[in-house]
């Protein structure tokens, strides 16, 4: 079993009487969030959607905002910039950017699941800038390299 960490919410007042983010399963890794407007996404628009509430996330951690598979598979609703990184020093509104990749109009009504948030420890780098990089089997093959069978 995992220490839960502690995320201090605020509601505002267009969230008021919206069910808080919420485990839907005790198994389940993202807690869903729901949507604090209506509004229809026409086939290929993209649109930030209000949730009624910010966050205060503790310092060394991110949330991240990932799709609901449901709407994904049954409607082609997804979330851009997947997943999309809530940052510990954010304080304004959680806002979930949607996009229809669907053929069909797709209402969101004020009140349903859209998206779920995921904590998650954040780990910074630092970098060091060099004049060569090690060898690897692997190199500079890009995109799709390693699924042809050949290096290079």
């Amino acid at each position: 079993m995992t220490t839960a960490i502690r995320i201090a919410l605020k509601r505002l007042p267009h969230g008021a009487d919206l069910p808080l983010p919420a485990y839907a399963t005790a198994g389940a890794a993202g807690m869903d969030v729901v949507a604090a407007e209506t509004l229809t996404l026409s086939p290929g628009a993209r649109a930030a959607i209000a949730t009624g509430f910010a966050i205060a996330i503790p310092a060394g951690y991110e949330v991240q905002v990932r799709p609901r598979s449901g709407l994904a598979l049954k409607h082609g609703i997804t979330c851009l910039n997947t997943p999309g990184t809530i940052d510990e020093d954010y304080r304004g509104e959680v806002k979930v950017i949607l996009a229809n990749l669907g053929t069909a109009p797709f209402e969101i009504v004020r009140g349903d699941r859209i998206a779920q948030l995921v904590p998650a420890a954040v780990q910074r780098a630092g970098l060091i800038e060099v004049d060569t990089l090690d060898d690897t089997l692997r190199g500079v093959g890009g995109f799709g390299s390693t699924g042809t069978g050949m290096i290079g």
